[in-house]
C-alpha cells in the first residue's frame, strides 16, 4: 500500500480564492486542473508547517494565520492514497511571485465551479462555503479522473 501526506490551502481575499492552474509539470495528476496551493510533506513537518512552507514557495506570501478546515482522503484509483490537510487563510502578507508549477490567479468564489477542477473539490468548496466545522471527506476516483464515491465524516454521500 502506498500513501502520501500533503496540504492544500486556499488563500482568500475580496470574495476570491487564489487558484493555481497546473500547466507546467509533466506526468502531473493535476495537469490542466485548477487547485489551491500546497504540496507534499517534508521530513518531520506538521500539516501547518507544510502549508506555510508550500504557500511561500509557490506564491511568495507568508501565512500569518490559517484555519485547519479538514482532512481529505484522496484515493486516485492508481494505487495511491493521499491524506490531504485542507486549510484556508485570509491573513497573509508578502510580495507575490510567479509559480513554477503553473499560473496563479485570483478567482471569484462563485466562478471556481466553472473551472476545470476535480469533482470532489466541488464538494469541499461547498463545505467551505457553508463554514462547516472540521470535516473528514473521502473521495474515491476510478483512475481516470472520475469520482466514484464520496463520504463525509464516514457517511456515503449522493453524487
Amino acid at each position: 500500500m502506498k500513501f502520501e501526506l500533503s496540504t492544500l490551502i486556499y488563500l482568500e481575499r475580496d470574495g476570491q480564492y487564489l487558484m493555481l492552474h497546473r500547466t507546467v509539470k509533466k506526468n502531473d495528476v493535476n495537469k490542466d486542473k485548477w487547485i489551491g496551493v500546497g504540496g507534499h510533506f517534508e521530513q518531520d513537518e506538521s500539516p501547518e508547517e507544510c502549508a506555510i512552507r508550500e504557500t511561500f514557495e509557490e506564491t511568495g506570501y507568508r501565512i500569518n494565520s490559517m484555519r485547519y478546515r479538514g482532512i481529505v482522503t484522496f484515493i486516485s484509483g492508481n494505487g495511491v492514497t493521499e491524506y490531504m490537510s485542507l486549510f484556508t487563510s485570509d491573513d497573509f502578507s508578502g510580495i507575490p511571485h510567479d509559480c513554477d508549477e503553473g499560473e496563479l490567479c485570483w478567482v471569484d468564489k462563485e466562478a471556481v465551479y466553472g473551472l476545470t477542477i476535480w469533482e470532489g473539490d466541488k464538494i469541499f468548496f461547498r463545505l467551505l462555503e457553508a463554514d462547516e466545522s472540521f470535516f473528514s471527506l473521502k473521495l474515491v476516483y476510478d483512475g481516470s479522473g472520475g469520482l466514484v464515491t464520496a463520504a463525509l465524516n464516514g457517511k456515503v454521500m449522493e453524487l
